[in-house]
């Protein structure tokens, strides 16, 4: 696989993510949040392993460990997610949210001890403007609760890391489905203690439980650290900045919600900036392969 197709997969699972937060909402009306854990992710974990069960069912003792490992980071990011969610403006969480475009390039730094280059300080900057533009309206304001969120664009940006290390020591399909067993598992032993375990009760629940279980979970978190083999981790983050253009535009579709001016050239911006952060990346890979395309004439 291509960089540009795995950047091609990353932006198709912004796309499916850009429905969660509708989901997560109508969910929570009748589901607590450990209950719609364990149910979104363990009906995502049971059909994958089903559709892919030759391919994973023999997965030895180190795939386990690292899929425990990221299966409890998944679990951290959407507990505290769904209670932000719970407590905080949608406004407000998707901009604080997005801020995980910020986090990845910052911690990798710190274990690479090296500076971004500078396509991706721009396009962090230039998207960060965007997110802004789109989503902070005049009833913004950051409440206290507000810092579930900033710590679930934290814990995912250290999700994405640790993805990049793992799959590089082991099966990349196994670890994203065997991640969705783990996640579901804690979900299932928090609720029974902090919850009364229940399932969907509406028709409009069912169809939030599955859209997550299926879109967001089956595909996203099955197909990211395949694609993520193949690229950054800061461009990985960059990508996923596309996740609110896609939300507002749903919105749209859906919800007939009309945007602003400032709101569509903010999601201009998101887009600019996901363009200027692949730039070198780009010219770099050309320049490789010309000199490749030199020294076989030779």
């Amino acid at each position: 696989m291509t960089q540009r197709k795995a950047d091609l997969l990353i932006a198709a699972i912004s796309i499916a993510w850009g429905t969660s937060y509708l989901l997560m909402k109508l969910g929570l009306n009748g589901i607590g949040p450990f209950s719609l854990i364990a149910l979104r992710f363990g009906i995502a974990f049971l059909i994958t392993f089903i559709i892919f069960s030759r391919r994973v069912i023999k997965v030895d003792s180190k795939t386990i460990g690292y899929s425990a490992v990221l299966g409890l980071i998944l679990f951290g990011v959407f507990t505290v997610l769904m209670y932000g969610l719970k407590t905080t403006t949608v406004s407000s969480a998707g901009f604080l949210t997005s801020t995980t475009v910020i986090f990845v390039p910052i911690l990798q730094s710190l274990i690479t001890r090296k500076m971004p280059t500078l396509p991706i300080i721009a396009g962090v900057l230039v998207i960060l403007i965007g997110i802004g533009l789109l989503t902070i309206k005049d009833s913004f304001a950051i409440e206290s609760d507000s810092i579930l969120c900033l710590l679930g664009a934290f814990l995912y940006a250290v999700h994405i890391i640790v993805t990049s290390s793992l799959i590089r020591k082991t099966n990349a399909l196994q670890l994203g489905i065997f991640q969705l067993g783990f996640a579901a598992l804690y979900g299932l032993i928090f609720s029974f203690i902090f919850e009364t375990p229940t399932l969907p009760s509406t028709t409009t629940e069912w169809v939030a439980v599955l859209g997550l279980a299926l879109v967001c979970s089956a595909f996203g978190f099955v197909v990211q650290p395949i694609a993520q083999k193949f690229t950054t981790p800061e461009r990985t983050g960059v990508l996923f900045a596309l996740e609110p253009v896609f939300a507002v535009l749903f919105g749209f579709i859906f919800l007939q919600e009309m945007l602003q001016l400032q709101g569509y050239i903010g999601a201009m911006l998101v887009l600019c900036g996901v363009f200027i952060s692949g730039i070198k990346k780009k010219e770099n890979c050309y320049k490789v392969l010309k000199e490749n395309n030199t020294s076989n004439e030779h």
